[in-house]
């Protein structure tokens, strides 16, 4: 099976039966004349699906959006089919698993990890620096200490699959090496979907979470976007929350969810506001966008009156919500044709 049909596959398989029902029936979003009835969840590509399904039950028995969100997240970070994701994600260069993930809530408390190995959930320790200390981000083996000092259980993250694949990508880094792999260099694509989760609460309470195990093949340290509050992640619980995914280095430099939030503050709705923040990012990338047809960049949004927006840079994006008691899969708009 090629690298790319493997992905696409994984995806699929990944959201379980319920996704599997919706998956193939993308949908626009009826434009949002008032409030909605919340709760309200959104997330980021087909796996959103049944992440949604897990925060949306949670909502609407009255948890607590943080609740919602950590444990929509699980549903993602626990699927080892899903390859750029938590446990079975794609490793970096040296063939070591390192996540990112960030949670934030309604109030502005929020908390990050970056480059963290060997935990399988990295958004409940985020949580954990969240709640239990004054920082907002650990990194590294700082992280992983951390995290096992609050009773996480190390384990190596690495599947067969994975490791397989990356073996793929080794066999093929050079004609003049001594790997030996006769494989096709199609197969090599880089995968980095973030799984982004915006949710809105019975008593109009925001949170949000990321979690990724960022660019396959990274070098290792590298830290992407997701970890990064106002990057990957931005929550102002007076106005909405923003969520990203794609080439986090090129969200970094327009710190791309603050934005979108920002735009919402001024009067713009979920789905201008994406598209301003895309706007951005094209003009900033776009000698990056001309030269690498896979350069892609997405944004998802939701305001405090339960109206959701999402977009990117290219075809392809897709986000999921769980709205008025339906779940659906959609389309979102993009901007760059070429």
């Amino acid at each position: 099976m090629k690298r790319r049909d493997f992905i696409k596959k994984s995806a699929v398989v990944g959201v379980g039966t319920y996704a599997a029902s919706k998956i193939g029936m993308p949908a626009s979003v009826p434009p949002a004349g008032g409030k909605s009835s919340a709760p309200v969840v959104i997330s980021t590509w087909n796996f959103g699906i049944g992440a949604n399904e897990v925060a949306w039950k949670l909502l609407n028995e009255g948890a607590s959006p943080v609740d919602a969100v950590e444990q929509g997240i699980w549903v993602v970070e626990n699927d080892p089919t899903i390859t750029s994701i938590g446990y079975g994600g794609l490793p970096d260069e040296t063939m070591k698993v390192t996540l990112d993930a960030a949670i934030m809530d309604w109030r502005m408390n929020c908390g990050s990890v970056g480059c963290i190995e060997k935990i399988k959930n990295p958004v409940s320790v985020a949580r954990k620096v969240m709640e239990r200390t004054n920082h907002v981000m650990l990194s590294g083996k700082g992280a992983y200490e951390f995290a096992v000092a609050h009773g996480f259980k190390p384990i190596d993250l690495l599947t067969d699959q994975s490791r397989e694949i990356w073996l793929n990508w080794k066999e093929n880094m050079s004609s003049t090496d001594n790997w030996v792999g006769p494989h096709d260099m199609d197969d090599l694509m880089d995968n980095h979907d973030t799984i982004g989760l915006l949710a809105i609460d019975k008593k109009g309470r925001l949170s949000g979470g990321t979690s990724t195990s960022g660019m396959a093949w990274k070098i290792h340290g590298r830290v992407g976007d997701s970890p990064i509050i106002g990057a990957g992640l931005y929550v102002d619980g007076k106005v909405g929350a923003a969520s990203s995914t794609g080439v986090g280095e090129a969200n970094m430099r327009i710190v791309g969810s603050f934005l979108v939030v920002e735009s919402m503050k001024n009067g713009q709705t979920p789905q201008e506001a994406c598209e301003t923040a895309i706007r951005r990012a094209i003009e900033v990338h776009s000698k990056q966008i001309k030269a690498d047809k896979t350069f892609q960049l997405a944004y998802i949004a939701l305001n405090k009156r339960g109206e959701v927006g999402g977009a990117a840079i290219r075809k392809g994006f897709q986000y999921a919500v769980y709205k008025d008691g339906v779940n659906k899969l959609v389309d979102a708009k993009f901007l760059y044709a070429q």
